[in-house]
């Protein structure tokens, strides 16, 4: 198998599409997340991947509770808005409809549904550093679908 087949092959592996919020009030940001899965029952868990280096991965490192947001089919509208990325700093939720759990951190109050987690160990994994989190609280908000993207490789986003 090549190298392009191997990539191609690993692109085929379906994620769904999340906004993971994170921090509060002027120091709050989203990013897109699409590497999310849930990783246990009892207590209920998920895992979710961050680049390493990012802001974001400093802050749940340090522990810091975050909502991953899930993203129904057909809201592009959170694609285009957080697919770019925020700079520290910078507002991240302009535009954008938002409502506080009860840590403070924003939740996306257009979206299909919402996990609030806090973050119990990580691993890295070269160049992403894996989390695995503690669900405390969620909601679904609709009957729609979820968002569920393919890549078309495996070696990039």
């Amino acid at each position: 198998m090549s190298e392009s087949d191997f990539h191609a092959a690993l692109g085929k592996v379906p994620s769904g599409i999340f906004i993971l919020t994170v921090g509060t009030g002027d120091r709050a940001t989203g990013m897109l997340a699409s590497w999310v899965m849930q990783a246990g029952f009892e207590p209920p868990m998920v895992s979710v991947a961050v680049k390493q280096g990012r802001y974001v991965c400093d802050w749940l490192t340090e522990g810091q509770p975050f909502v991953l947001n899930l993203v129904g089919d057909g809201q592009t509208q959170f694609l285009k808005h957080f697919g770019k990325g925020f700079e520290p700093g910078v507002p991240a939720f302009e535009g954008v409809e938002t409502k506080n759990c009860r840590t403070g951190v924003p939740m996306l109050a257009e979206a299909l549904g919402h996990l609030e987690c806090e973050p119990a160990g990580h691993v890295d994994t070269g160049d992403h550093r894996v989390f695995v989190a503690r669900v405390v609280r969620g909601a679904i908000a609709g009957e729609d679908r979820p968002m569920v993207h393919v890549r078309k490789s495996g070696a990039h986003y």
